[in-house]
C-alpha cells in the first residue's frame, strides 16, 4: 500500500492524469483503465474492475486492473448475484464482505471468487444523482479491510469514473444514458477482439497486448476504439 507521505503525491498525480484524460479527445475506456489501475494501486493486493449496467440491466465489464480473467468472469457472473449486482440494486457501498461464511448470501458467487483465490470483496457505486449506473468491484487475495479513508478515496474514484460517463455524454450532446453506455459497450467488445489479436499475433500476454493498443493510441492521439 501508499504510505501517508506518498499518497498525497499519488493522489495529486493521479487526478491530474485523470483530468489529462477528460481533454477534448477523451477516451472513455482508456480513462477507465487508468482510473482502475489507480484504484489496484491504492488498495494493493487488489483486482478491480469496473462494471455499468447495460440497457436491460445487465452488467458489463467496461475496465480491469489486470486482465486477469478470473476477475472479469466473475464480474460477469454477478447478472445474478454478487457484490456488485448487491451494490447495483440498492445504491449502497458494500464494504469488507469476507467470502469466508457468505455461502448464504451469494451461494453461486462464493465458490467461484474463493476458487479464484480471493478472500475479500467491496462494491462502490457509481452514482449520478438517484440513478446507480455501474459500480467499481474490488477483489482483495488477503483478509485486509479498508480504513474509512481508503474507502474515501476508492469512492472519490469511483465517482470520477461517473464523471467521466457524463462528459463523454455531455461531448455527444445529450444522447441519452443508455445509448452513451451502449456505445461505450461497443467498443470495449472491439477492443477484447483486437486485444487478442494482438496477444495472438506478439505471443504476448493480455496485459502487454492491451499496454500496445494503449500506447499506440495514445502516441497517434487517436480513441483506442478506432485503433481496435
Amino acid at each position: 500500500g501508499l504510505t501517508m507521505d506518498h499518497r498525497e503525491e499519488w493522489l495529486a498525480r493521479t487526478f491530474v492524469e485523470l483530468a489529462d484524460t477528460l481533454v477534448a479527445d477523451f477516451d472513455l475506456i482508456d480513462f477507465m483503465s487508468v482510473l482502475v489501475e489507480r484504484c489496484a494501486e491504492l488498495l494493493d493486493s487488489a483486482e478491480v474492475g469496473l462494471a455499468l449496467a447495460a440497457a436491460r440491466g445487465e452488467l458489463r465489464v467496461m475496465a480491469s486492473s489486470s486482465e486477469r480473467m478470473r476477475a472479469l468472469e466473475l464480474i460477469e457472473f454477478q447478472n445474478d448475484e454478487g457484490p456488485c449486482r448487491d451494490c447495483l440494486l440498492s445504491g449502497e457501498q458494500v464494504l469488507n464482505q469476507r467470502l469466508d461464511g457468505a455461502e448464504e448470501l451469494w451461494p453461486r458467487f462464493v465458490p467461484e471468487a474463493r476458487e479464484a483465490g480471493f478472500q475479500m470483496v467491496h462494491a462502490l457505486p457509481l452514482r449520478l444523482r438517484n440513478d446507480v449506473i455501474g459500480a467499481m468491484n474490488i477483489f482483495s487475495s488477503e483478509l485486509r479491510e479498508l480504513c474509512p479513508e481508503e474507502v474515501n478515496l476508492t469512492q472519490a474514484l469511483a465517482d470520477a469514473a461517473t464523471i467521466g460517463i457524463l462528459q463523454e455524454r455531455a461531448i455527444k450532446h445529450g444522447s441519452d444514458v443508455a445509448g452513451q453506455l451502449q456505445g461505450a459497450l461497443n467498443s470495449r467488445i472491439v477492443i477484447e477482439q483486437a486485444k487478442g489479436i494482438v496477444a495472438e499475433r506478439r505471443q504476448v500476454d493480455m496485459d502487454a497486448a492491451f499496454a500496445l493498443l494503449r500506447s499506440y493510441a495514445r502516441s497517434n492521439r487517436t480513441q483506442l476504439s478506432d485503433v481496435a
